[in-house]
């Protein structure tokens, strides 16, 4: 199983820190990272290397815990304990923050755009998550009905060059879990969001009548849920723990088949799946990929690895094998685990070790 992942290359990405948390640009062509130096830094392909392509410094005090891509590509988010989230601004090969999201009491943990690239998610220990609204100037004209004046585009402009801190607006603080939250991210197609906690819950909220509600809280886990991933269809949710398992929730729709009972017209969220057995300690990441439907996991046994849903498996009661496992994937932690979006089986991992490594997962085809 060794050799189904074959390491390409490995880079002192955040040396003498911690590097947190990895993000694929949508066309999978820049990588970001983030770390304990309080910088966020953005890799790109030349040839067979990647090379630091932008150093991002100025903009948080304290450790950059997690970092996202907008939908567009165009804007990048960094979340910080220092309390705060900047938004970043790409201008070719230069990286500019245009806004800093103020508000938390304490380290902000995640972020995450909805796919609408309009909504913003933010979570932090002070157990709260915050959903921000934001419209550039070019969802306002797309979504105008006729051509504006040009006095209205004008003034769109000035705004949005002189007063890009008004663009983000919170519309919501959810206050759900009990404890620190450390992760948020939306459903790939929908306005959905969800959430992980230090309480042992994943908690999923929706849009009701100008306000986001919590409509679901998943329970099983035994510890700490570290982190979430979807599946490419959106219709199951991956979650990790400190409690060395990986479960998979699947959601039914009120009036399924499987007969699942479901809370009026709200969807119901049924864990399916449990990957026990595996992992020694801590599971911190956890990737499903969107284009082969491979899942790899992050752990604090210093290891990488890849499962596979079994063909021909029971879609109401699935079954995963694990297909490959690296046990010194790093020296230290494994932080987060990040498959590419257009390049199939090109994975990326970092690791308290400070170190960035890309590798290539290519599954056998037998024994």
């Amino acid at each position: 199983m060794k050799d189904s992942l074959v390491l390409l290359g490995r880079i002192p990405a955040h040396p003498d820190s911690r590097c947190w948390f990895l993000a694929w640009n949508p066309a999978g062509t820049l990588l970001a990272s983030c770390g304990g130096d309080r910088s966020v830094r953005i890799w790109g392909r030349e040839g067979d290397s990647w090379i630091c392509k932008s150093v991002l410094c100025e903009g948080h005090q304290r450790t950059v815990r997690k970092v996202a891509w907008s939908p567009c590509g165009n804007y990048l988010a960094s979340a910080s304990f220092d309390a705060t989230t900047c938004i970043w601004k790409k201008n070719k090969d230069d990286f500019e923050c245009v806004t800093t999201l103020e508000g938390h009491e304490n380290e902000v943990k995640s972020v995450a755009w909805a796919p609408s690239g309009n909504l913003l998610a933010t979570c932090s220990r002070d157990k709260s998550v915050w959903v921000w609204e934001g419209e550039s100037l070019q969802a306002q004209l797309r979504t105008s009905h006729q051509i504006p004046p040009v006095s209205l585009i004008s003034s769109l402009l000035f705004s949005a060059a002189v007063d890009e801190e008004d663009e983000y607006e919170c519309v919501s603080v959810l206050n759900s879990h009990t404890q620190d939250v450390k992760h948020v991210l939306w459903h790939p197609s929908q306005e959905l969001l969800a959430s992980a906690s230090y309480d042992d819950t994943v908690k999923l909220y929706r849009e009701e009548e100008d306000d986001w509600v919590c409509c679901a809280t998943l329970e099983g886990h035994e510890s700490t849920v570290w982190s979430l991933a979807f599946d490419p269809s959106g219709q199951r949710l991956a979650s990790c723990s400190d409690d060395r398992t990986v479960r998979i929730w699947r959601q039914y729709l009120p009036g399924n088949e499987q007969g699942v009972a479901c809370n009026g017209s709200d969807p119901s969220w049924k864990c399916i799946c449990t990957l026990s057995g595996f992992h020694s300690r801590t599971i911190y990441d956890v990737a499903w990929c969107q284009l082969t439907g491979a899942l790899a996991t992050a752990c604090g046994d210093d290891a990488i690895r890849v499962f596979e849903e079994d063909p021909g498996s029971d879609p109401q009661q699935p079954t995963f094998s694990l297909t490959a496992h690296l046990p010194q994937a790093h020296s230290q932690d494994v932080n987060c685990v990040a498959w590419n979006p257009k390049e199939q089986g090109l994975l990326a991992s970092c690791s308290d070790d400070g170190e960035l490594a890309f590798w290539k997962y290519q599954p056998s085809e037998g024994p």
